[in-house]
């Protein structure tokens, strides 16, 4: 079964949601950085690239509704297709991410600041690109990496994936404590 947009949920909806019904599991699927950084209370972290060790404990444990999130959509998207894959097609999807909800005035949990994964893409391809291009008067040829960096990124955005952001993702500064994955509960009304 494959999501459709019609499981996305507006800001203002999944504050409602969480706040009318306790039993709402809210799982944030961005790495444990940006989880440190900003998130919602109660949430539990489970990034994208662990979401297939965690399918079968997330199904069962949902319990009732299930709010997926992270900074932009786009991987809470990705997790959503493969929890309806595993049988729990009733997943809701937070259209926005973390930038919507904090958008909306949306409460959240406040740590390190962080740059966002998607931040760190964009930073980390630019750095390349220009290196690339400067170093090919010194060093003719170079601009091919440039070229390869522009693929790449074409490719990430017709796939939808990102073979840098999931590379980037792994560098501590992007883990963190760790998950939350390993216990997660429906969250309690505070």
């Amino acid at each position: 079964m494959s999501p459709d947009h019609s499981s996305h949920v507006d800001a203002v909806t999944a504050q409602a949601l969480i706040a009318a019904n306790p039993d709402v599991l809210v799982v944030d699927v961005r790495t444990p950085g940006e989880f440190e950084s900003a998130h919602i209370e109660g949430a539990i972290n489970l990034p994208l690239e662990q979401v297939d060790d965690h399918l079968r404990r997330v199904v069962a444990d949902a319990g009732g509704t299930v709010l997926l999130i992270c900074q932009s959509g786009a991987r809470a998207t990705r997790a959503h297709k493969r929890l309806c894959e595993a049988g729990l097609p009733g997943a809701k999807v937070l259209a926005g991410g973390m930038n919507a909800w904090i958008a909306a005035g949306g409460p959240v949990v406040r740590g390190r600041p962080r740059w966002s994964l998607e931040r760190q893409v964009r930073l980390t391809a630019g750095a390349i690109v220009l290196a690339a291009l400067v170093a090919d008067l010194w060093l003719p040829g170079l601009r091919l990496v440039a070229a390869a960096i522009g693929a790449g990124l074409v490719v990430s955005a017709v796939t939808d994936t990102c073979a840098l952001g999931a590379l980037l993702a792994r560098l501590p500064y992007n883990r963190g404590r760790g998950t939350t994955a390993a216990c997660p509960a429906p969250r309690a009304n505070a």
